[in-house]
């Protein structure tokens, strides 16, 4: 096999900045994770992997923020010996559909892995791998454990005229009420339910073709002919990709989409993707790392 990894890092952090204790808006691919930024750790993961044969990194698509974006990150991911390409304007989607025409032609294999998972251990990659040279499309997955439920979002109305409301204070809400109260519309069942985690490795055509598809059907022409890695999606709202199909989360959405066979392999609790400052920690203890703040002095820069 030749697998190019493509590691979509286009995302704003919305999340991890807004979460309780974060700090400031710096993206979470920038934090430090043992004396290196989590995009690097990530990379690492595969630049000595004997089947690897190239690694994209698909940062954003604005060119103001893509500038910004190779000033922090290209100097130490080149001699990696990874190439950052450009990546999509709103979805995760339109970020891989991106760099798949920067992807070598002579790759058999596309592995496409989440830039916030640096933990992922080697053996995970390696029975991926395996797995790989048999099957056209593999995914890690784990078992589900929790109860699932299916909620509904309601607005919390104006808030009450003292300053301190106990009751938006348990729920998290701000003084202005801005957030919705969630409630529970239904309890999903738990069997054959899986958490789908990355890498996840594809036959390059499957992989090509699957995104060809969804693009085309996006952006109306239907033809699944290739578009540009920006199509927005059509409907108003913003969540759903086309019109019968909601925005995909992750690749292997778009090669069931196809009615291709999607194999799935055991996870691993470890492979955690850090989303909020919580996961952060999580991941350093995970690696074994400090935080910055824990190392001496002249260790921490």
């Amino acid at each position: 096999m030749n697998i190019c990894v493509v590691i979509p890092a286009a995302g704003f952090s919305r999340r991890f900045a807004a979460a309780p204790g974060a700090l400031g808006v710096r993206s979470k691919l920038d934090e430090d994770l043992g004396g290196r930024p989590v995009l690097q750790r990530t990379v690492e993961l595969f630049k000595d992997l004997d089947a690897v044969g190239s690694i994209l990194v698909a940062g954003p698509h604005d060119e103001g923020a893509m500038r910004d974006f190779r000033l922090r990150h290209n100097d130490r991911l080149s001699i990696l010996g990874v190439r950052i390409v450009p990546g999509g304007r709103a979805h995760r989607w339109e970020t891989v559909h991106a760099a798949l025409t920067h992807v070598p032609n002579d790759a058999t294999h596309i592995a496409v892995h989440d830039a916030a998972r640096p933990c992922t251990p080697p053996d995970l990659i390696e029975r991926l791998f395996s797995a790989a040279e048999k099957h056209p499309a593999v995914v890690p997955a784990l078992d589900v454990s929790d109860t699932l439920k299916r909620v509904r979002e309601e607005a919390p109305g104006a808030a009450p005229a003292q300053d301190d409301d106990p009751i938006a204070r348990i729920l998290g809400e701000d003084a202005g009420g801005a957030k919705p109260r969630r409630y529970v519309e239904e309890t999903i069942a738990r069997a054959r339910v899986v958490a789908a985690q990355t890498p996840q490795v594809f036959r390059a055509d499957l992989l090509r073709r699957a995104y060809a598809a969804f693009a085309g059907a996006a952006s109306g022409t239907e033809s699944g002919a290739p578009v540009a890695g920006t199509a927005r999606p059509r409907t108003p709202a913003g969540d759903r990709g086309c019109a019968d199909a909601p925005v995909p989360t992750d690749d292997a959405a778009l090669v069931e989409r196809l009615g291709e066979p999607v194999l799935v392999i055991e996870g691993d609790p470890r492979n955690i993707k850090i989303t909020r400052p919580i996961d952060l920690a999580i991941a350093r203890s995970v690696m074994g790392f400090r935080g910055p703040d824990e190392r001496p002095v002249h260790k921490r820069f």
